[in-house]
C-alpha cells in the first residue's frame, strides 16, 4: 500500500486527523489501529466503562512498575485498544483545562499553542448542548451535553462545598474554571460520543480513507533522516509495509507513541543499545517527562441509599436497564462522576490546583462491583504535579509492554498538595447538608487526624490510584531536548510528527480527552498549511 498520510492510532487525536486530512478527496490517508472495531455494545453505553475498563479485548491493561511514591505498589493504567482509543472507555468527562495552561505552553516557546490559538479549535470540535457563546461552539463533530441523571448525595456535596466557602460555577469550561458544579459529558442522546463516533463513523466510507484495525505498528521506516513508511503486524502476525509519500503521524498516546519511536531507533542511544536496538537518531528525551494525575479516593458511608443500593438487586438492575432502553435515561447514562470542583489549596495561588470527582457510589475498582453498603466517593487529584517519570523499553519485541515508572509524589509540593486536598475533602464532608447524610468516614477512617501530615501522606501513598491521564513523553518545545517542535515534527527527522497527549510540555489542569481532541484539530490545521 502507498498513501499520502499514515496516522498511527485511532484514538482521540488520530480520529480527528484522519477525518480532517481525508476531507481533501485528492489526499489518501491510512489510519492504523492496534485494536479492533468499536463493536462491543458496552462501549456505547455511558456507564459501560464498568465493563470495558480492564477488559483485555479493548484495553491494553497496562500496569506501572512498583513505585516508591506509592509505598512500592504497582497500579493499573487502562488505555484504549479499540477504534476511538481511550475515548471509547473513559469516564466521558469533557474538561479543557485552564487558559493559563496553554499560555504557559506558549511562553515556553511553543508559538501557536496559547489560549487564543487553541480556543477556536475547541469550539470547532464541539457541538455544545448549551448553545454557542464566546467559549463554546455548535455544529462540530463532538457532542458535549449536560448530565441526564442527578443524585441527592452529589447535590448535597455541591451545596456543602458552597457552605465551606467555595463558589458555584455553572461552566468550568467557560470564562473561569474555579468553583464547584456538575460535569459536562461527551455524550449524544444518552450514548457515548467517542472520537470514533464523532469523527470516524460519519466518514468511514470515504474512498480515500483506509481504516486498518488489528494493526500493531512495529516501527517507522527511515531513509537516513527521512521517514518513508511503516512496518506493522496484522492479526495473523504477518509483517506488512505501508509506503508514505508525505507524512507519518504518530497518535498512539503517551505510551505507544514513544515506544514506536524507540523501536524505530529514535531515542536515547544507550537505552536503545541496552535493548538490542540500533540507534539511528539520538533523541534522549523520548519516553522521559512523563506526568499523570494521581487521585486520592475518599469513601464515606451514608445513612440514606446511594447508587450502591440501587444496583444491588436483580429487580433494580432490570428496572434501570428498561429505563435506559426506553428513554435513554437513568443510571446507565452516568459518567464516571457527576459533581466536580476546581479549588485552590492555598489562597496565594492564581488558579485552582486540585480537582474533585464526586460519585454517588463506591467500589474498590470499576468492574469489581460496588460496596455492599450505602456510600459515595469523593476523589481529589492534584492538577499540576511537579513529579515526572519515564517509560523504558523491555527489549526489542514490539508486543512487549514498556516499563512505566510514574515517580508519583516525589516532590515536596506534590506531597503537600495531596495532603491538603484530602483535608479539604474531609472539611467539605463536615458541612451540611452533606454532613447530616454521612454515617461514617470509611476511607480514610475518622481515626486519622487531619492534623497528622505524615499519616495522611502515608494513607495517600498506600491508597491513591491513577486517574488515567498520562502525558509528556514526547514533549513539545524549542530546545534540543524536546522530542517535537511546535509544528509537532520529530526533531531531526523529516516527514514524521507526533500528535497526542504525549506532546504536552506540561500536563493540563484537568481531564485530558478534550485537549487530545484539540491536539488532533491543531495537528490537522498544521498539516493542511504545510501540504
Amino acid at each position: 500500500m502507498e498513501v499520502d498520510y499514515a496516522v498511527v492510532g485511532a484514538g482521540s487525536s488520530g480520529c480527528v486527523i484522519a477525518n480532517r486530512l481525508s476531507a481533501n478527496p485528492n489526499t489518501t490517508v491510512a489510519l492504523l489501529e492496534a485494536g479492533g472495531p468499536d463493536t462491543n455494545p458496552w462501549i456505547h453505553i455511558p456507564v459501560g466503562y464498568f465493563k470495558t475498563m480492564h477488559n483485555p479485548s479493548v484495553d491494553w491493561c497496562y500496569r506501572t512498575e512498583p513505585d516508591p511514591g506509592l509505598n512500592g505498589r504497582s497500579i493499573d493504567w487502562p488505555r484504549g485498544k479499540v477504534l476511538g482509543g481511550s475515548s471509547s472507555l473513559n469516564g466521558l468527562l469533557y474538561v479543557r483545562g485552564q487558559k493559563e495552561d496553554y499560555d504557559r505552553w506558549r511562553q515556553m516557546g511553543n508559538v501557536g499553542w496559547g489560549w487564543d490559538d487553541v480556543l477556536p479549535l475547541f469550539k470547532r470540535s464541539e457541538d455544545q448542548e448549551r448553545g454557542e457563546d464566546d467559549y463554546h461552539g455548535v455544529g462540530g463533530p463532538l457532542s458535549v451535553s449536560n448530565m441526564r441523571i442527578q443524585r441527592p448525595i452529589c447535590d448535597a456535596w455541591v451545596a456543602a462545598a458552597q457552605s465551606a466557602g467555595y463558589p458555584f460555577n455553572p461552566d468550568y469550561n467557560g470564562a473561569n474554571q474555579e468553583g464547584v458544579g456538575y460535569f459536562q459529558l461527551t455524550t449524544r442522546n444518552g450514548r457515548r460520543c467517542s472520537a470514533a463516533v464523532a469523527y470516524l463513523k460519519p466518514i468511514r466510507n470515504r474512498q480515500n480513507l483506509k481504516i486498518i484495525t488489528h494493526a500493531l505498528v512495529t516501527r517507522v521506516q527511515l531513509d537516513g533522516k527521512q521517514a518513508t513508511g511503516l512496518i506493522y503486524g496484522d492479526r495473523s502476525g504477518e509483517q506488512k509495509t505501508i509506503k508514505v509519500r508525505r507524512e507519518i503521524i504518530l497518535s498512539g498516546g503517551a505510551i505507544n507513541s514513544p515506544q514506536i519511536l524507540m523501536l524505530s531507533g529514535i531515542g536515547d542511544p544507550d537505552h536503545l543499545k541496552e535493548n538490542g536496538i540500533e540507534p539511528l537518531h539520538a533523541l534522549p528525551s523520548v519516553g522521559k517527562g512523563l506526568q499523570d494525575h494521581l487521585q486520592a479516593r475518599l469513601v464515606f458511608k451514608c445513612n440514606e441509599p446511594t447508587l450502591n443500593d440501587e444496583v444491588r438487586s436483580l429487580f433494580n438492575q432490570a428496572r434501570i436497564a428498561m429505563k435506559y432502553a426506553l428513554f435513554r435515561a437513568g443510571p446507565m447514562t452516568m459518567a464516571a462522576s457527576l459533581a466536580t470542583g476546581f479549588l485552590k489549596t492555598r489562597t496565594e495561588l492564581d488558579t485552582p490546583d486540585i480537582q474533585f470527582h464526586v460519585q454517588p457510589w463506591s467500589a474498590d475498582s470499576p468492574g469489581e462491583g460496588v460496596h455492599p453498603f450505602s456510600a459515595f466517593t469523593m476523589s481529589v487529584c492534584q492538577l499540576r504535579p511537579e513529579s515526572r517519570g519515564e517509560l523504558r523499553l523491555d527489549g526489542p519485541d514490539p508486543s512487549q509492554y514498556v516499563k512505566i515508572h510514574p515517580n508519583y509524589l516525589s516532590t515536596e509540593t506534590d506531597c503537600r498538595t495531596i495532603v491538603d486536598g484530602v483535608n479539604i475533602a474531609r472539611n467539605i464532608a463536615r458541612h451540611n447538608p452533606l454532613a447530616s447524610k454521612i454515617s461514617e468516614e470509611f476511607r480514610p477512617s475518622s481515626e486519622l487526624s487531619s492534623d497528622d501530615y505524615k499519616g495522611t501522606l502515608d494513607w495517600a501513598r498506600s491508597n491513591s490510584v491513577s486517574i488515567y491521564h498520562p502525558t509528556g513523553t514526547c514533549a513539545m518545545g524549542t530546545s534540543k531536548n524536546s522530542v517535537v517542535d511546535p509544528t509537532l515534527r520529530v526533531n531531526g527527522i523529516g516527514n514524521l510528527r507526533v500528535a497526542d497527549c504525549s506532546i504536552m510540555p506540561e500536563i493540563v489542569s484537568g481531564n485530558t480527552n478534550a485537549p487530545a481532541i484539540m491536539i488532533g484539530e491543531k495537528a490537522s490545521e498544521i498539516l493542511r498549511v504545510d501540504a
